[in-house]
């Protein structure tokens, strides 16, 4: 199991409590964040659910052309937050990126909404008689793309900040603030697994069978809802003010280092070193002390002559950093490592979730009584039912059982959750093959051949998904609270969108990685593993080779996590900081 020291927070010499404007208000702010964050992605969610089906049967748009729109318009959506992070934790802040997202996004349904509302602004219905179709005009056109333009910019901006801004209502120096902060990542799953349940059935079920306009409608309202809940809890917030781009402030330390690289550093306990500890801002919850992990970039905050201003600020901050700056370097340093080697482990999720897994369901018995059948599409629900159930119950129970037995107050590290998630990740895609295995010998007997129909019902794919929501609960929600809690708290939003950026290059790995496969096994006139029927091809050999990609990615991911350790974990030298009596001793 990955290991790692324990993440608790260090004594009070290590503390800065937060802005005394404000007293931390923890769970009293949640009913405005959790709410907001639920009506968002529910109005978000919904509308963008099933866009592929508006593309294709409102505006006529060839199948082929809306996949590609919504994959970029996707890819667009995950690599958006890292913009949006970068200008909340440097400029912005937290509290005026995400109302500002919000009401981009608010535009970008109404626009949508207008799309299918005035004729004016969608493309004639098809004329049944000669089977022909009108392709919307380049007004049209247009005016769609500027609505999905505006919701990317809504989603860059609210999804890096919404976690961290839940973060802050919680005083993390304290023992019921660090538990508060780990339920408030659990809930915020839950309240997204729950949205993706109802626009999957309810939503979609408005959107397809009674009207695009009520259907659009209903979220674009549900929007409004959401940024009137945030507004509302304005009286409560504790707002934390960006400090400055941090991105600046990571290469002065890089930048100082390599000036200082023919300095020694001091050995042993740092007693004759004299190092530059600038005071701590009023945002920053808790002071790094500096280590000894990645020594040579402690060169950036030893003081020389003539480097220090009366005040006891320095001359030229290209020259000498902070040791708070040093270590929040180191924590990007390692934090790198567990981000890459995470990437790999969404791919089972993708391959499975709402695509082979709905293939797999149409060749199946979906027959549920009678003469009711399941459609393909909502055995995908699975997972999120695992989750809704499981969430609650490992936040209530099993934490604290886990507790009492570990002392840590989440039960198990961050980077054990993660570990558990991948291992169940391997388990269902090997579980996924095998169920193939018997799903292709079964409707290999069947009589009709042309249906390819296997006999074996389609409650077989629900191991493989209960697994599947397990990934998500442990592996999803420990590296959105890994990368909450281990970056630089000035850049908890960047670290948020991390999470995003891992979805979006898994997707385009999973994409690589089908058609590879499909044309590298498609040769001397075989149907290869991937073909159109998959009866005909062998799935089976695919989840198998999925399994050992990710086993193998299981493996690397081990060996970065032994190496790793918490921020604020390692142990601190004696005597680091600057005694300004003692200024300007140290010589090159």
């Amino acid at each position: 199991m990955a290991a790692g020291a324990s993440s608790e927070i260090e004594p009070a010499e290590r503390r800065n409590i937060m802005p005394a404007q404000k007293k931390n208000r923890g769970w009293k702010t949640m009913p405005y964040i959790l709410g907001n964050e639920t009506f968002e992605r529910l109005a978000s969610t919904s509308l963008l659910l099933n866009i592929l089906v508006y593309l294709v049967g409102e505006f006529h748009l060839d199948q082929v052309f809306a996949v590609n729109i919504v994959n970029i318009w996707y890819g667009v959506t995950n690599f958006t937050p890292l913009f949006g992070a970068f200008i909340s934790d440097a400029y912005a802040g937290r509290f005026k990126t995400i109302a500002f997202a919000s009401f981009a996004s608010f535009l970008g349904m109404v626009v949508i909404t207008l799309t299918a509302w005035l004729p004016q602004l969608h493309p004639p219905k098809c004329n049944e008689t000669i089977q022909q179709c009108k392709e919307p005009n380049n007004t049209q056109f247009a005016v769609l793309l500027t609505g999905l333009g505006l919701m990317a910019v809504g989603t860059g901006g609210i999804r890096p900040c919404s976690v961290p801004f839940g973060v802050d209502q919680f005083d993390q120096t304290t023992e019921e603030g660090a538990k508060g902060i780990d339920s408030f990542f659990n809930w915020y799953y839950l309240s997204f697994t729950a949205v993706v349940l109802i626009t999957q059935t309810a939503v979609v079920y408005i959107q397809d069978s009674v009207s695009w306009v009520i259907g659009f409608g209903i979220p674009t309202v549900l929007m409004l809802c959401a940024i009137v809940l945030f507004f509302a809890g304005t009286r409560v917030y504790v707002l934390v003010q960006p400090e400055g781009s941090p991105f600046s402030g990571i290469a002065q330390v890089f930048v100082a280092t390599f000036n200082k690289r023919r300095l020694k550093l001091p050995e042993g306990d740092y007693e004759d070193g004299v190092f530059y500890d600038r005071p701590s801002k009023g945002n920053v919850s808790t002071k790094l002390r500096l280590t000894n992990q990645f020594r040579s970039l402690n060169k950036a905050a030893m003081i020389v002559d003539n480097e220090l201003l009366p005040d006891g600020t320095p001359v030229n901050r290209w020259w000498l950093c902070s040791i708070q700056q040093v270590e929040d370097v180191k924590c990007l340093i390692r934090i790198i490592p567990i981000w890459a080697t995470g990437i790999i482990s969404f791919v089972p999720i993708i391959v499975q979730s709402g695509t082979f897994t709905v293939t797999q369901a149409m060749k199946m018995d979906r027959h549920l009584g009678g003469k009711f059948q399941i459609p393909p599409s909502s055995i995908t629900l699975i997972p999120m039912l695992a989750i809704a159930i499981w969430l609650p119950i490992y936040d209530k129970v099993v934490v604290p059982a886990l507790r009492k037995i570990t002392k840590h107050e989440g039960g198990i590290t961050l980077l054990q959750r993660i570990a558990i998630g991948m291992i169940f990740s391997v388990v269902s895609v090997i579980v996924a093959g095998l169920v193939e295995r018997e799903r292709r010998s079964s409707a290999k007997l069947q009589p009709d051949q042309s249906l390819g129909i296997s006999a074996l019902s389609v409650f077989w794919l629900a191991p493989q998904l209960i697994l599947l929501g397990f990934v998500e609960a442990f592996n999803g929600i420990g590296q959105l609270e890994f990368f909450n809690k281990e970056f630089p708290e000035n850049m908890r939003s960047v670290g948020n969108s991390f999470l995003y950026c891992s979805t979006g290059i898994a997707s385009y790995l999973s994409s690589l990685l089908v058609t590879i496969i499909h044309r590298s096994t498609r040769k001397d006139g075989q149907p290869g593993w991937l073909p159109n029927d998959i009866n005909a091809g062998r799935l089976d050999y695919f989840y198998f080779l999925v399994a050992v990609l990710v086993t193998l990615n299981l493996i690397c991911f081990l060996c970065c996590a032994r190496r790793y350790r918490y921020k604020g974990s390692v142990k601190a030298e004696e005597k680091p900081y600057l005694d300004l009596e003692r200024a300007g001793s140290i010589k090159p």
